[in-house]
């Protein structure tokens, strides 16, 4: 089990805290990253092009002309591909680029991610994170001036709804539970802000 200090919002050692190596003192895994990454990336991917070839346009049915006779070229139908208003040829189709890697993989992945931020000193755990109202500009003071943060990630349960409000509006940090923790959040920020018990709830859930 490793140690990590629990401190308040101004930075100060309030306790410890122990924490699964499993998750939290992992080996980071590259390939991992890499898998999961692309998941998330080829999954936004919405796939409806739709383009008709020869066979979906209407029109051109009959033969333009003769096969022979004419001096002209030979045309089986106006709607060729090389004909303007035709179809094209080998035309793109609609399809699902759906791709999903085993559970173990992303789990894999975001104990690999979550190590990392534990190895580089870049994971901060706070005793609460609680908020009078839900204020952007309040959460943003906290975040900059009082924890000293430009980019990070924070995480605490979904009911603490003051600070989810205040911490979505802001343009270099985002905010999630615990349950909706994913690999690219983690990558994208350099910080990783989390309550002490969002801790223990990522380690029951990727133990």
């Amino acid at each position: 089990m490793a140690k990590f200090d629990v401190v308040d919002l101004d930075l100060k050692k309030v306790s410890e805290i122990e924490l699964s190596d499993d998750v939290f003192g992992a080996e980071p895994n590259t390939h991992l990253f890499y898998e999961v990454a692309k998941m998330q990336q080829i999954n936004r991917r919405r796939g409806t092009v739709g383009v008709k070839n020869t066979s979906l346009v209407s029109g051109g049915g009959k033969k333009p002309w003769k096969q022979k006779g004419t001096g002209r070229a030979r045309q089986g139908s106006i709607r060729a591909s090389h004909w303007v208003g035709g179809g094209k040829a080998m035309a793109p189709k609609a399809r699902d680029y759906f791709y999903r890697p085993p559970r173990k993989v992303r789990r894999g992945a975001l104990r690999s991610a979550l190590s990392l931020r534990a190895r580089e000193k870049t994971l901060i755990i706070l005793n609460g994170f609680s908020l009078d109202a839900p204020k952007s500009k309040q959460a943003f003071e906290v975040l900059t001036k009082r924890l000293k943060l430009q980019n990070a990630l924070v995480i605490d349960d979904k009911g603490n709804t003051n600070l989810h409000r205040s911490v979505r509006n802001l343009a270099k940090f985002d905010v999630l539970p615990p349950e909706g923790l994913n690999l690219e959040a983690v990558l994208r920020h350099s910080h990783i802000v989390l309550t002490s018990a969002a801790a223990k709830t990522l380690e029951g859930a990727l133990s």
